[in-house]
């Protein structure tokens, strides 16, 4: 983390005075270095600590960064049994700060940026991936309308809205023409699978590094990041996790490719989605290819907006931001990889 003085402490401190129940004399505000897409600090007041998320700065594209879907559907999700943080307060854009944030508790746990966990015991890495699984499973299985989310998401077919909206948030923020994105685009045009009706409510970014694990043992104390959430289907987010399987792990990636993943005690990608479908009752799952293609597609059109952001002086982190953005031709060329192979 980074001493931030980008946000000024004596507003900000009166407005969640204001707004948050119990706050009181904000002293230090320190903006976390993770993260590309909305900046994030943490808030030290005599109250206590607090987790602030905010728009990032400067000219958006449309659609992104939208920090008040993630107070919402971490609200709603409260008490399902999916563990969130407590959110606190919502800003509007004409906040303390300039533009829309909102504060959650902050939690006393642990984040693995390695997905190899190697700071774990063996005996302690297949618990650890087994409560991913759960917490992933439990989402799908949340009734929306149950949770006061029956709105959020669009109806129709969910591959075929997401295909048009990343397609054009790439095209929005291209840098430069990668014969293997724009054949991959052309590809998941062509091959769309049918319509099944799955509808759950979908993370769009569940991945190990965007959860609280307990300090002390394999519990989710919190799932984080819900920026994409939305109504979609399951599989989107199976799909993409499983990414993380077929990534090279030497490299900025944090893959698991390469590895021994059953010396490491680490379940392997057929064991993961069969435990869960059997958590959800799924007998088979078809077009796999297409979803992991698709998974693969999506990260790279968010890189590519990554990048962009870098480019145009509003990243995150700009340094890491252009370290990731030049992983989008690797990444369109691992999906055309398993489009050809049929993997």
């Amino acid at each position: 983390m980074n001493n931030s003085n980008d946000l000024d402490i004596g507003s900000l401190g009166a407005e969640l005075e204001s707004g948050v129940s119990g706050f009181a004399g904000l002293r230090d505000v320190t903006k976390f270095n993770t993260g590309q897409s909305n900046p994030t600090y943490l808030l030290a007041a005599d109250s206590g600590k607090y987790v602030l998320r905010a728009k990032p700065p400067g000219e958006l594209l449309k659609s992104a960064h939208q920090v008040d879907r993630e107070f919402r559907v971490m609200g709603a999700l409260k008490g399902s049994g999916v563990p969130v943080p407590d959110v606190l307060y919502l800003s509007q854009e004409d906040s303390s700060i300039g533009r829309m944030f909102f504060v959650m508790n902050y939690l006393e746990g642990r984040i693995f940026w390695q997905a190899e966990l190697s700071e774990c015991d063996q005996a302690e890495r297949g618990p650890i991936y087994d409560a991913m699984n759960a917490a992933l499973a439990c989402l799908h299985d949340v009734d929306p309308a149950a949770v006061g989310l029956a709105d959020f998401g669009k109806p129709g077919n969910y591959f075929e809205r997401q295909l048009s909206r990343w397609t054009k948030q790439y095209r929005a923020s291209e840098t430069q023409t990668i014969s293997d994105m724009d054949a991959l685009i052309s590809w998941l045009e062509a091959n769309m699978p049918p319509d099944d009706g799955a509808v759950s409510l979908v993370h769009g970014d569940y991945r190990l590094d965007n959860m609280i694990f307990a300090p002390d043992g394999p519990e989710i104390l919190a799932v984080l990041d819900w920026e994409l959430s939305t109504l979609g289907h399951p599989l989107a987010d199976l799909a993409y996790q499983c990414m993380q399987w077929r990534l090279p792990h030497d490299s900025g990636f944090r893959g698991l490719g390469g590895l021994d993943r059953a010396a490491l005690g680490l379940p392997s990608e057929e064991d993961y989605v069969a435990t869960y479908c059997r958590r959800r009752n799924i007998e088979a799952i078809e077009h796999w290819p297409f979803y992991l293609a698709f998974s693969f597609f999506r990260l790279a059109a968010i890189l590519q907006g990554v990048l962009k952001r870098a480019l145009d002086g509003n990243a995150s982190n700009p340094q890491r931001a252009k370290e990731m953005g030049t992983a989008v031709p690797i990444m369109a060329h691992m999906a055309m990889e398993i489009v050809r192979g049929g993997r």
